[in-house]
């Protein structure tokens, strides 16, 4: 019976209700923390794993050595390379490509990587609405390298604080 009037004072009263204003009022002065995202931007970590990019050599040679650490350590199997011999015995690749709706961005390829040569940037603003721009080829991530560079290096030189 006690739990019965209980109940009844609470719904006579809207105890329920004039709670709820009361935590609406709280938050209602203070300083909103709401982001209008396109205009707005938040602070992003050095250490995001975004967008991927292939990085070249100051003199302008691909760091790639088509060692395939990457392939081989990639969960989803997003990455394919093949590779040829150069006359001088090094070896360089001819294919270099990311599914990018296969990836999991989890940046084991670039823990992999011993030239520095795949990255993932800080870039997250991308989108693909068909399977053909997905796929993301050499010609494709070396420029994207090369247009975000200064940013890259930048990262790195934070991020090599923290190992």
């Amino acid at each position: 019976m006690l739990a019965f009037l209980k109940h009844q004072f609470k719904t006579f009263t809207l105890l329920e209700l004039l709670k709820g204003m009361v935590i609406t009022g709280k938050y209602f002065l203070k300083k909103k923390i709401t982001v209008r995202y396109p205009e707005e931007k938040t602070p992003i970590s050095p250490r995001f794993r975004g967008h991927h990019a292939l990085r070249r050599y100051e003199g302008g040679e691909e760091r790639c050595i088509a060692c395939k650490l990457c392939e081989a350590v990639c969960p989803a199997n997003a990455i394919t390379i093949e590779f040829e011999q150069r006359d001088d015995g090094s070896r360089r690749t001819t294919q270099y490509d990311i599914d990018m709706f296969k990836c999991i961005y989890c940046g084991f390829c670039e823990e992999s990587c011993p030239t520095d040569a795949i990255v993932e940037t800080r870039v997250f603003e991308y989108e693909f609405h068909e399977r053909g721009p997905s796929i993301m080829t050499k010609d494709k991530l070396l420029d994207f390298g090369d247009k975000h560079e200064s940013q890259i290096a930048e990262d790195r030189a934070v991020d090599a604080k923290y190992r």
